[in-house]
């Protein structure tokens, strides 16, 4: 009678490849030959968004955005203060259908001096707290100063 033996082999090896030892778990796999690793400097990350300028900064789109502490309702369209969290607004318009969102929008792009399609609000629509994107070509220094320049006039 015939008896069989059965090896047992691990898996892709062929009939007469031999075992080799297992790697632990922080153990690097082999390198490819005429492989080099990159350098940290040479990797291509995105430019990271400037740090806030107060309520203004730019997003990762590289849009000015401008923090907003709305105040609708008011007898007329005012920029009241700027601090460091966000630019307070005092708007003609009662907080009623998006009227004192579209007139806040208005509002500014005649103070920043800029069309009204290039202002658009970006968040807060039913909110006090409102952020408003500038589509426009402008830098966050610009804008702080204009916005400054407004408040001095009150």
């Amino acid at each position: 009678m015939l008896r069989f033996r059965r090896v047992l082999r691990p898996l892709g090896a062929g009939p007469g490849a031999r075992a080799s030892a297992p790697l632990h778990a922080g153990a690097a796999m082999p390198k490819k030959a005429g492989a080099t690793s990159k350098d940290k400097s040479q990797s291509k990350e995105p430019e990271k968004p400037l740090p806030p300028l107060g309520p203004v900064a730019v997003d990762a789109k590289g849009c000015v955005t401008i923090a907003i502490h709305a105040k609708p309702g008011s007898k007329q369209n005012a920029v009241t203060d700027v601090t460091a969290e966000a630019v307070s607004v005092a708007i003609a318009a009662p907080p009623s259908e998006g009227e004192a969102n579209a007139e806040l929008c208005r509002y500014l792009s005649k103070v920043l001096g800029l069309r009204k399609s290039d202002v658009v609000l970006d968040k807060g629509g039913k909110s006090r707290e409102k952020v408003v994107k500038l589509l426009a070509a402008t830098t966050p220094q610009e804008v702080l100063e204009k916005l400054e320049k407004e408040v001095e006039k009150k």
